[in-house]
């Protein structure tokens, strides 16, 4: 496979440090799987006197040293997760420069983008290109001495619910991955993003990263969600509200009454399509919700190791008067359950609502882009977005594939059918949520449904593996991209949540799901 190398910069960068990275590794307790926050009295003098957000905690604590005054530090990385689809390159780069993993231990890899996702699971790759890219990801995990969860291992999953659930991921940590999506981690206090091949190479082989500081944007999420409106509504919400750029080069921290009610697996849907609005991290402060999530993880801090962790893990917040670069306000009192209509995640309204107006949209440029939009999608302004009729419903992803996920469809779909026209499918994120559905009767009530219950996988987020939409085929999704193409080329997709997906499915068109809440 061709090497994608390190830049020069970041070669410079890696010869330089490499001294440095090897005191703060035998030195910081973070690598040791306590996380990192103001320790000394220095420091928390200065955070006394110069009110600081989470963000900057998160990247001064983890600041090897600055490396110029335009805001690039040299990053220490406390864990990273590898998928078979991003990492190919960047182990050839490490093989031709004959470079080993700094610490194997930091990274945990799993296949979950190519793999099949049939009810049966099996080994072999339907696809030839697939089977390489898996079949080297094996190779290099072997060779470099990191841990796998194949497609057969008991843990095998969609790399942003298997971090979590094994407690691989802890408040205080940062972590990047080859994945946009690894903003999830936000959830726990953490600090997550995504990086490109080159910078994998780089993670791997030094445990840096050359970083250059964001902007800190606070969205306060103020009110109660009703009957029926999740957390997927609210983070569609804001992406509508600030545009699908709106935080392009800033890290959002979600906090509010609202954030503080979510369950720790609804936080991690917002976060996780936080990157949707243009971040490249999401945050939100650690609380008890947290703590008794990771408690019971198998790779959590044991003892006094624990009592040790929480100690430090409540110290992970905004300081009062810490100055953001970007405030917003969102009020979920009367939040409606929001589905897209067009071809990116800002393109969305309350299902109650009808396809926009291009014309009514004064800006030249996104008027274009929504008829671009209706034009591919095949609807006309002013249609209600209820008579919108599917041929496809899809439950799975990293954004919506937990367990809390599933029983919110079973709730949904219990003693019902499938619309006739409609083919539905569940895509667990993980093969223990897939084992924690089955146990809890879910399973059943999905198949008694006439939904498809699958292996876990990336499935059809992304369209590539074997779970592929057609041309011209409409599918009701609880993803986090709706772009052209997406699904399969050709496709058509309209984001919500799980639950929303399950009413889509069983009245075979776009439904607001309070509707079934009312018979209930």
């Amino acid at each position: 496979m061709p090497k994608v190398g390190i830049s020069d910069y970041s070669q410079f960068v890696l010869n330089a440090f490499t001294f440095t990275l090897l005191m703060r590794d035998q030195g910081s307790i973070c690598c040791r799987h306590v996380v990192p926050v103001i320790s000394n009295k220095t420091e928390k003098s200065t955070a006394m006197n110069n009110p600081r957000t989470l963000y900057q905690k998160h990247i001064d604590s983890h600041t090897v040293c600055p490396l110029d005054d335009q805001g690039h530090v040299l990053l220490y990385i406390d864990r990273q997760v590898a998928n078979e689809y991003t990492s190919p390159q960047a182990f050839s780069g490490l093989r031709e420069a004959d470079r080993k993993v700094w610490r194997p231990s930091a990274t945990l890899a799993v296949v979950d983008h190519v793999n099949p996702t049939a009810p049966v699971r099996i080994a072999t790759m339907p696809d030839a290109g697939g089977a390489q890219q898996v079949s080297y990801f094996e190779e290099n995990c072997r060779d470099f001495g990191i841990e796998l969860f194949d497609v057969l291992d008991k843990r095998q999953g969609i790399e942003h619910v298997v971090a979590p659930e094994q407690g691989f991921i802890l408040p205080g940590m940062v972590v990047a991955a080859g994945d946009s999506h690894t903003t999830t981690y936000g959830a726990l206090g953490a600090f997550g993003f995504g990086i490109g091949t080159s910078e994998i190479e780089h993670l791997l082989a030094s445990q840096t990263l050359v970083y250059k500081r964001l902007k800190t944007m606070r969205v306060t999420v103020n009110g109660l969600l009703g009957s029926g409106v999740t957390s997927k509504d609210i983070i569609m919400a804001l992406i509508e509200n600030i545009g699908a750029s709106g935080a392009t080069g800033y890290a959002i921290e979600f906090t509010g009454p609202a954030i503080s009610y979510l369950s720790v697996e609804a936080r991690m849907t917002i976060c996780n399509m936080a990157v949707e609005a243009g971040a490249r991290g999401a945050f939100m402060a650690p609380d008890d919700k947290v703590f008794a999530y990771l408690q019971v993880k198998p790779r959590a801090p044991k003892g006094e190791l624990w009592k040790q962790a929480v100690a430090k893990w409540r110290e992970l917040y905004s300081d009062e008067g810490a100055v953001f670069d970007r405030e917003v306000t969102l009020n979920v009192d009367n939040l409606e359950p929001m589905v897209t209509w067009g071809t990116s995640p800002d393109q969305a309204s309350p299902v109650g609502g009808q396809v926009p107006d291009p014309a009514s949209q004064p800006d030249l440029i996104l008027r274009q882009g929504m008829q671009r939009a209706l034009n591919y999608m095949g609807l006309e302004p002013g249609m209600a977005l209820i008579d919108v009729v599917i041929s496809h419903a899809f439950i799975g992803s990293c954004t919506n594939a937990r367990i809390e996920d599933l029983r919110d469809v079973a709730r949904i779909v219990r003693g019902k059918r499938v619309a006739s026209h409609v083919r539905a499918m569940i895509v667990p994120g993980s093969t223990l949520v897939r084992d924690q559905a089955e146990d809890e009767g879910l399973a059943k009530i999905f198949l008694d449904a006439g939904f498809e219950w699958r292996q876990s996988g990336c499935s059809m987020c992304l369209a590539m593996n074997d779970d592929v939409l057609a041309p011209g085929d409409r599918c009701a999704s609880s993803t986090n991209r709706n772009f052209e193409g997406r699904q399969g080329a050709g496709a058509r997709t309209h984001l919500m949540s799980p639950a929303m997906v399950a009413a889509a499915a069983i009245t075979g068109h776009l439904t607001d799901v309070r509707s079934f809440a009312l018979e209930a």
